[in-house]
């Protein structure tokens, strides 16, 4: 402990500015703040490069003394949970943040990509138990079940929001736990469904347990990402999809053979045995999951928690030097009504969360049918299952190699819209082709679900977006709201009478798909359109007028004129 406190007052030494005047504010504000912007570093690494994207430097946001008082004062008016380890003067190398990221990944990246599978699990399995005669043994029909998953939809949407908000009172760190334990032990009570009415009320409680998940948990990876790596890391949280999908379906090969154990359907086997292995990830959540990065000492983590004290100081600093506004709220302060009206408000936001309405719905109903369309072909359960796996694959793959371009070339609109011309050409083919024979149609289907998921991109980017722990609370909800209202829509494109072939509901997506396109570049535009305005807007002003705008402006996250929209 001493060593590294003399090792701190050392560097603060050598980084403290000679002069109490201040910079121009130009270079520390409206560049520097912008998320679309990442530090960079001057660390040197042992072979003599230089790292773009990991090391402190001495020239950084904080470096102007008196921006660095004003968020103090930020932060502990906010009451910010980790402001003791706030220090603008700390400095540290290149290859310990990379180890220190290592770290996250394995201890808080991991965990949350094995919860989402716990979700996911039983989000999908419904898909899979339907090939195993369900409907017909539950006296239901295709739009009976496209009611049944609306239902849930619709419950899923509506929680959202509430179930955001009470997160952000409760912590994550406690609410996530509760719904994965609340979720299985409803999917396993499916078990005991006898009818139709069963089956509604069933999914619209699952509905309830599982809204605001996906939002809680991409709010609660921020308190440990900055914003250039969030993207990359959430494509690996959203490859769970591929992930379950591919080992639900191989599980489900299997546990489907045990119909007549105990006289009971196999479908019914399937939802208790994953009920019970989420509800093991449920009971573990409580004790894997601290409430941030200077919060991991507990009785199951050590009394000395996951990280040392300098690591706690690189992970606050870099975050907070990386978007300054993570430290305007504590992670256990809840949202007000005020607050909650004003981010709702951010008529800027609004593009990605309609983007998000549309965006998804195209896959969906083929992804819903896969296993069924391939049953009314003579396949068998166990063959329709296992087909699907290389559609899931191919799409894991597809996922991650996007949001890397994505990354790489800071580029979010063009490149997300490439999962819409992925699909164009494939959907032309089924509408055009509606005879063609069992397997051609099959490939065709492969090729539609294996497209680049674009949903790691527009989770950041409107993440990114934000520009404060209050709007980014609110707007992850909202956007997953408007994607869940997509599903609904998705889930009554294929109707009963558009069987098998679903020619009606293939037009409408084909029709969707081109939509989706013009919908990409469009909001690309507007934010293209918004910085131009902001430009114009601060260069009008003089350096004073811009560093007393910084220093006294009330205007809160997307608002305010040093900040530009990524794009």
């Amino acid at each position: 402990m001493a060593d590294f406190q003399d090792e701190k007052k050392v560097v603060s030494a050598i980084d403290t500015p000679s002069s109490g005047s201040l910079k121009d504010v130009t270079r520390v504000s409206s560049p520097a703040r912008s998320a679309s912007v990442s530090q960079v570093s001057l660390a040197e690494e042992l072979g003599g490069t230089k790292d773009a994207n990991y090391g402190s430097t001495p020239d950084h946001v904080f470096s102007d003394p008196a921006i660095a008082a004003h968020w103090t004062e930020v932060y502990e008016g906010a009451g910010y949970e980790n402001r003791h380890r706030f220090d603008p003067s700390f400095q540290w190398g290149a290859s310990e943040e990379r180890k220190l990221v290592r770290k996250i990944d394995f201890r808080i990246m991991l965990w949350a990509w094995i919860m989402f599978c716990s979700l996911d699990l039983h989000r999908k399995n419904i898909n899979r138990a339907i090939s195993d005669d369900m409907l017909p043994e539950l006296g239901m029909n295709t739009n009976d079940f496209n009611y049944g998953q609306t239902i849930f939809l619709a419950t899923f949407l509506l929680a959202e929001l509430p179930s955001g908000l009470v997160a952000k009172k409760l912590g994550a760190d406690r609410f996530i736990p509760m719904q994965i334990v609340s979720w299985s032990i409803l999917s396993g009570a499916q078990v005991w469904i006898k009818n139709r009415a069963h089956f509604y009320v069933i999914k619209a409680l699952m509905g309830v347990a599982m809204g605001g998940f996906i939002p809680d948990i991409v709010l609660y990876l921020t308190y440990f990402y900055k914003s250039n790596e969030l993207p990359l890391r959430l494509a690996f949280f959203w490859t769970a999809l591929s992930t379950v999908n591919i080992v639900g379906s191989l599980m489900a090969a299997g546990i489907l053979q045990m119909r007549g154990i105990r006289g009971w359907s196999g479908w019914q086997w399937l939802f208790l045995i994953e009920a019970l292995i989420s509800l093991v990830v449920g009971l573990f959540a409580f004790v894997l999951m601290p409430p941030g990065p200077c919060q991991t000492k507990s009785w199951f983590r050590g009394r000395n928690g996951w990280f040392s004290e300098r690591e706690e100081y690189i992970m606050v600093n870099r975050l907070l030097r990386d978007d300054p506004s993570k430290g305007d709220m504590n992670n256990r302060e809840g949202v007000s009504a005020k607050g909650l009206l004003k981010a709702i408000k951010e008529w800027e936001m609004w593009p990605l969360y309609i983007v998000g309405v549309c965006a998804y719905i195209p896959p969906g109903p083929p992804g819903n049918y896969l296993s069924l369309i391939l049953r009314t072909h003579g396949f068998s359960v166990f063959q329709a299952n296992l087909l699907t796996i290389p559609a899931y694959f191919l799409f894991a793959c597809n996922l991650v190699i996007l949001s890397y371009f994505s990354k790489r070339f800071n580029e979010r609109g063009f490149i997300a819209s490439i999962s819409q011309w992925w699909m164009l050409p494939f959907f032309a083919a089924i509408v055009a082709l509606p005879n063609a024979g069992v397997w051609v149609r099959y490939a065709l289907l492969t090729g539609v679900l294996s497209y680049p998921y674009c949903h790691a991109i527009l989770v950041a980017w409107n993440a990114q977006n934000s520009n404060s722990v209050q709007t980014r609370a609110v707007s992850t909800a909202l956007y997953n709201m408007f994607v869940q209202a997509g599903n609904i829509i998705y889930d009554n494109i294929y109707r009963e009478d558009d069987m098998p072939l679903y020619r009606r509901g293939n037009k409408v997506l084909l029709a969707i798909v081109c939509l989706n396109i013009v919908l990409f570049l469009l909001t690309k535009a507007f934010y293209v359109w918004r910085n131009k305005l902001k430009d114009e807007q601060w260069n009008a002003m003089t350096p004073e007028e811009q560093q007393e705008y910084v220093l006294t402006t009330k205007d809160e996250g997307p608002k305010r004129l040093d900040f530009r929209f990524v794009h």
